[in-house]
């Protein structure tokens, strides 16, 4: 990205824009965001009033920014944002779509007739859904969100795999999320009691995407900010946003909730990323720092076997030479070994794996 075009990117971040999202999505450089949370209108398509048994009338999403003309007109509208949104995304970026049975399949769709490559759809149980008070359907206890890749070419893309699996208790983390909707205290209410917003998001729901999907720094597009969820969540994990949003009153509200927040510690929105996702640290780089030195003797933990380190990085036991794998393999007539956790330093009353000595080099090359 050239001077100017980041100079442009940066008087956008951590800004509610208020007006049309096709307006001010044409404003932002190529290739300049990393991650994209979009919750578009539903295109619900009321027709008449919805009430309860009680003849109360339920509070339904028929705003002027939810009525089209028709599925044609939607269409071309969808079609309008999403390919804004793939020329703004960088070649690493990803976006998540949310919807309902209303227009999520037509965003789908949408989706890839432009190229872009689905990565997961994620149902959204609703733990406290709306009745159907009708009576004539099921209840709609959840939504769908699309995550998709600009295209199916795509190598690169952020996916905290170990991150997910830690907030489910070392469990991988499922495609079906089960979390309330937006009420108590996080709800936002007009001046009459009333909800500012329809639709406003759970804060739990933009935390997953978020902590998912992009990592700290990250800048963060909303094109339908609302009133400010992902702006929220975004600043509270570290991740900076960028807010589109054409109701002024929505725009305001956000202001001041994001306002609010206080960005956590680095150390504490960092994201796990598991052993696969750290440096390689050989054996003999341990030798080489003096970490461990040549003639030093390595055990078992039951001290049954025994090898000495040499110059080189590798071990020599009483009939072989080679690594720490190689070697912890062969005195115990097995066909394969991780000699990491196999071999051990004697310290007197302990015996210590040799890891520990990786796992303190790898934590003094990190805070270089």
């Amino acid at each position: 990205m050239g001077i100017i075009a980041e100079a442009r990117r940066r008087s956008f971040i951590n800004q509610v824009l208020v007006g049309d999202c096709l307006d001010h999505l044409a404003q932002l450089p190529d290739k300049s965001v990393d991650l994209i949370f979009a919750d578009p209108p539903y295109n619900l398509q009321l027709r008449g009033e919805l009430l309860r048994p009680d003849n109360s009338r339920v509070n339904g999403v028929d705003a002027e920014w939810d009525r089209f003309g028709g599925f044609e007109q939607y269409d071309a509208f969808t079609k309008a944002w999403l390919g804004q949104c793939r020329r703004i995304m960088k070649d690493t970026a990803t976006l998540w779509v949310i919807g309902s049975y209303h227009n999520v399949f037509r965003i789908g769709t949408a989706l890839q007739d432009m190229g872009f490559w689905v990565l997961n759809d994620i149902v959204w149980r609703k733990a406290n859904p709306m009745p159907n008070f009708r009576g004539k359907r099921f209840t709609n206890a959840h939504e769908t969100l699309i995550w998709a890749a600009k295209s199916a070419d795509q190598k690169r893309y952020t996916f905290n795999y170990e991150a997910m699996k830690a907030l489910n208790d070392d469990l991988q983390m499922r495609s079906d999320w089960l979390l309330p909707i937006c009420n108590g205290s996080e709800r936002l209410k007009d001046e009459d009691g009333a909800k500012l917003h329809p639709t406003q998001k759970p804060e739990a729901l933009l935390h997953r995407v978020i902590l998912a999907s992009s990592n700290p720094g990250d800048v963060i597009l909303d094109p339908f900010f609302g009133t400010g969820t992902t702006g929220v969540v975004a600043k509270r994990l570290g991740r900076s946003f960028i807010g589109i949003e054409q109701d002024a009153r929505y725009a305001e509200a956000a202001h001041k909730r994001i306002a609010e927040v206080k960005t956590a510690e680095p150390e504490v929105v960092r994201v796990s990323t598991g052993r696969r996702a750290e440096p390689r640290i050989p054996f003999g780089a341990l030798v080489e720092r003096g970490l461990i030195a040549p003639g030093t003797t390595l055990f078992d933990p039951a001290r049954r076997h025994a090898a000495k380190v040499r110059a080189d990085g590798t071990l020599v036991s009483k009939d072989a030479t080679g690594s720490i794998h190689k070697i912890g393999a062969h005195v115990q007539g097995v066909e394969a070994c991780n000699g990491w956790t196999f071999w051990h330093l004697d310290r007197g009353a302990t015996m210590v794996p040799i890891d520990i000595m990786r796992q303190q080099l790898r934590a003094e090359l990190a805070s270089v």
